[in-house]
């Protein structure tokens, strides 16, 4: 994406930056920029229509005025097309084109906007609560009507500069998913939480599509799914891209509409998107076929707590394993709902703190039961401070069904990275070490090494990095005799000092006033 796009949406989120926190405002941002997106696409989807397809589009005005020549004549006509080649119609006056123009006349009000987002949502599934968070009756806006007005009337204008489709590729995805991560670094622990790092996000795509590169149709699943951005990068690495599945759930309202918005503007169909708004541990996602998934991603909340119930004990997510995941740390039991909906054939890839990999009883033997399944495929310890919201360094647990042995790759990544001032970043150089690293599935000196079964038992299941890696670095060795030797030198060079200090002391003329200050000095040396 171009940076000078970057730097034109960061620009439009300065006129609510300061009324509100980040987690706040992304909401009227990333709503408004959605509802554009899809205002301008309508725009140019009846321009196609009537002109066949273009490279180059004539001026929002005069695509606008093209919509209302046909809208006058032939309403229900244009309606019912539109639909068909879109899924939506926003009548001429609900788009965002007017908004604008209103805007610039002093005739926009606050009730047509939210009219505007009532009517889309009323026109089906997908839509259905999209703009939910976005209150325009908010005092964080305004305190009263007409300055609530005022602000959302210079949002309007600020995002109406941007033309969405004057880049090639799928610009208006990745600008959205640059906003969301500038979000989640700008606002802390909140935010943080909807979105994994790219970098991270690379890594765990790529490594989850090796040998599935051709498979189409490509299911992934991510039941902790944020934003939808660690589901998306799974396209970037596969021969038939525009023909992924993707299957989500997201506990968080907000965050789950935030990844419908996401998906669409990513040019995902609703034929393609299964997503559920819904707690992934309380009951079990999806049950209707297909329930298993040639990818599994997840980026789940770090030791959450979850209920434990004797229930769950039945659950056929974690019957097999004969322990639950302790009520104060739920992360063996994301884990193991995300590979119980693995295919046999599929890659999952997950992130978890490190206590996982060394933490005892019933951990320990969930642990223990997936080594010796040879569920357990490789363990890449990752930098501290990657993530927005955590500084505490964090492992990506690679799992695989049916593994022909039992071994596992370790890859110690944590001291490579580039630093930054609130944030350390793996650089495309660090990626590329890790995945090479994965594929070559060899010992590395300080880097990697490929445990077997017999060195895991021995080691009684204990999967803490460095019991396998060993990054020790040794200490330069002390020359004795050269030391022993300078230090003689020192001591001779003060007691020149000292008698050069006495000889010139002893020429000092001595008074009442200094006789103390010389004698002290003398005592000195």
């Amino acid at each position: 994406m171009a940076i000078g796009l970057e730097q034109q949406l960061w620009a439009s989120a300065d006129i609510l930056r300061g009324k509100m926190d980040a987690s706040e405002y992304k909401n009227y941002l990333l709503g408004l920029i959605f509802y554009k997106y899809l205002s301008d696409s309508q725009l140019r989807e009846v321009y196609e229509q009537e002109n066949g397809k273009a490279a180059l589009f004539p001026s929002r005005s005069e695509q606008y005025n093209g919509l209302m020549e046909w809208y006058t004549e032939e309403p229900e006509e244009l309606e019912e097309i539109i639909r068909l080649q879109t899924g939506y119609f926003i009548k001429p006056e609900q788009l965002f084109y007017t908004y604008r123009q209103k805007a610039d006349s002093y005739e926009f009000n606050l009730t047509d906007l939210q009219e505007g987002f009532n009517e889309l949502e009323r026109q089906g599934e997908e839509f259905n609560g999209l703009f939910a968070d976005i209150d325009l009756n908010s005092t964080k806006l305004g305190s009263n009507a007409q300055q609530r007005n005022v602000t959302i009337t210079e949002v309007l204008r600020a995002l109406d500069e941007i033309d969405l489709f004057e880049h090639d590729g799928d610009v208006i995805g990745d600008a959205y998913e640059y906003l969301i991560g500038q979000f989640a670094s700008s606002a802390g622990k909140k935010a943080g939480e909807f979105y994994t790092p790219q970098a991270v996000s690379h890594i765990m795509s790529e490594i989850t599509s090796i040998g599935q590169e051709n498979r189409a149709p490509f299911h992934i699943y991510d039941p902790t799914m944020g934003s939808g951005s660690l589901m998306l990068n799974i396209r970037r690495y596969l021969m038939n891209p525009n023909q992924v599945h993707y299957h989500g759930q997201e506990l968080n309202t907000t965050t789950f509409n935030l990844a419908r918005m996401n998906l669409i503007l990513h040019g995902v169909d609703k034929a393609r998107m299964n997503l559920n708004n819904g707690d992934t541990l309380d009951a079990d996602w999806p049950t209707e076929e297909p329930h298993q998934f040639d990818s599994v991603v997840m980026n789940p909340p770090y030791s959450a707590k979850w209920s434990a119930a004797d229930k769950f004990l039945s659950d056929q997510r974690f019957e097999r394993f004969g322990k639950l995941a302790p009520k104060s740390k739920a992360d063996f039991s994301f884990l193991l709902h995300g590979f119980y909906h693995l295919k046999d054939t599929g890659t999952m890839g997950i992130v978890l703190p490190h206590g996982v990999l060394f933490r005892g009883a019933a951990e320990g033997t969930i642990r223990q039961a997936l080594l010796e399944m040879g569920a357990i495929d490789a363990v890449i310890g990752l930098p501290a401070n990657i993530f927005y919201g955590t500084s505490i360094p964090t492992t990506v647990i690679i799992l695989k069904k049916n593994r022909s042995n039992r071994d596992v790759l370790f890859i110690d990544a944590s001291n490579e990275f580039t630093k930054q001032k609130n944030q350390n970043l793996l650089s495309q150089k660090h990626i590329e070490k890790i995945i090479a690293t994965y594929k070559g599935r060899q010992a590395i000196e300080k880097y990697a090494y490929v445990a077997n079964f017999e060195e895991l038992a021995a080691n009684d299941f204990n999967l803490n990095i460095p019991r396998y890696v060993d990054t020790f670095e040794e200490e330069e060795a002390i020359d004795l005799v050269d030391n022993s030797q300078s230090l003689t030198s020192i001591n001779q060079e003060i007691n020149d000092s000292e008698k050069v200090m006495l000889s010139l002391i002893a020429h000092l003329e001595t008074s009442d006033g200094n006789k103390e200050i010389i004698e002290a000095i003398k005592n000195t040396l």
